[in-house]
């Protein structure tokens, strides 16, 4: 795919504002992460010890979001923008993300940089393993692909993706690899983890509480919002029109689309950007004609999205049409 629109808007935006949205604030990333599992946590108490078995389906709907939000954090450690040292990046992304779901940061990096770098296109690990599939092919009736996202309640749909991801993120030793990965040290963790819940009697707890989120709500989302980034009948014409940014409500944000993860053509853009300064990036891209002009936004995953999958192209009110109206979203969220 032709880098010329990214390089014109990256001659645009040569400004010190610009280049400051490339720097990282590990302590933005350390919080969110912290703050994720305390949602967790507080979670299976409140089921557990106050609210009662009522409570159980919202709670399987709460931790699987927030699996799929430390996923997104993981997915920004995956692109280096968690911690300066590559090494400490992976180690600790590894032992509080991925090893938590049964995965490690080398094998998604393998796949992911591979991603960026062949968007869309046959060597696109991502862009393969899904192109054909009747879940990513569109359109679909409304009924059909809210369907498919309630088979994952049934917990077989999403053993079934998390056999296909084991699949995919098999290493091929091409990614940037930095030892923060290892037989002895996952063996470790996996030795004091399951040594300890058996320890303490706590099988029900975690099967409850963990593994059902796992392979229900937590692969449900990021089904989601994996048919929202790439798929939908995008015009795949350049770089703007083969990602797809959603505008999400803050129940969107919680639930499908966390920590700016809705803003996915800028991160296809400027992927160094961490995801933090997303917004900002945003407003920034708002003011550029070349982006104005091919840019594919989309107002809502229950709203915009539904219909977008619905009719199969770009209907008319899905997508921010005019550089006007896009303008003026821009002033209101910069105000």
């Amino acid at each position: 795919m032709s880098s010329s629109i990214e390089t014109r808007l990256l001659d645009q935006l040569e400004s010190p504002e610009f280049r400051s949205l490339f720097k990282t604030r590990p302590a933005i990333h350390a919080w969110d992460t912290a703050w994720n599992w305390a949602l967790i946590i507080a979670t299976i108490y409140l089921a557990t010890n106050v609210l009662g078995w009522w409570f159980y389906p919202v709670a399987v709907l709460i931790i699987g979001a927030r699996m799929h939000a430390l996923a997104i954090l993981m997915h920004d450690a995956a692109h280096f923008r968690f911690l300066k040292s590559k090494k400490w990046n992976d180690l600790l992304t590894n032992l509080l993300v991925m090893y938590p779901i049964f995965s490690s940061l080398d094998k998604y990096r393998d796949n992911h940089l591979r991603h960026h770098t062949h968007l869309n296109t046959d060597h696109d690990p991502d862009w393969v393993a899904k192109l054909g599939k009747r879940a990513f092919t569109f359109p679909q009736s409304r009924t059909e692909f809210l369907g498919m996202v309630a088979s994952y309640f049934f917990l077989y749909q999403g053993a079934m993706d998390a056999l296909w991801f084991l699949k995919r993120f098999k290493h091929s030793g091409t990614s940037q690899r930095t030892n923060a990965d290892s037989k002895p040290l996952r063996f470790g963790y996996y030795f004091l983890l399951f040594g300890s819940i058996t320890w303490f009697g706590l099988w029900p707890e975690y099967l409850l509480y963990w593994i059902v989120p796992y392979f229900s709500t937590f692969f449900m989302f990021q089904y989601i919002r994996s048919v929202a980034e790439h798929f939908g009948e995008l015009a795949y014409e350049d770089a703007l029109s083969s990602s797809r940014t959603t505008k999400a409500n803050w129940v969107e944000r919680f639930f499908i689309a966390p920590h700016n993860v809705g803003l996915h053509l800028e991160h296809h853009l400027y992927p160094a950007v961490p995801y933090y300064h997303l917004p900002a990036l945003h407003r920034m891209l708002m003011q550029e004609p070349d982006f104005l002009r091919g840019a594919h936004i989309t107002q809502g995953y229950l709203r915009g999205l539904l219909q977008e999958l619905k009719q199969g192209g770009v209907p008319q009110g899905a997508r921010v049409a005019t550089a006007p109206e896009l303008r003026s979203q821009a002033r209101q969220q910069s105000a």
